[in-house]
């Protein structure tokens, strides 16, 4: 039976998106301050830049996955 691989690129995204979720919870709730549209599109903007590093990342593992299986099998093309 073959173990399952862990995808780097699920494990980065994934502590990011931690990260983001738990900070932005901190500065819109507990600072005692106005929230402004500018912090909410912040939050978005950071929401949607590991969007694209996950889309990038995987992209990233499949070209790598591809060279990796090219280079098991050097007589096709």
């Amino acid at each position: 039976m073959m173990k399952k691989k862990r995808k780097k690129s699920n494990w980065i995204v994934g502590a990011l998106l931690i990260y983001t979720t738990l900070v932005a919870f901190y500065f819109l709730v507990f600072v005692e301050r106005q929230n402004t549209m500018e912090e909410y599109l912040t939050i978005g903007f950071s929401y949607l830049i590991i969007l694209i590093l996950w889309f990038v990342l995987r992209r990233k593992e499949k070209y790598a996955q591809e060279r990796e299986k090219e280079m098991g099998n050097p007589d096709k093309k």
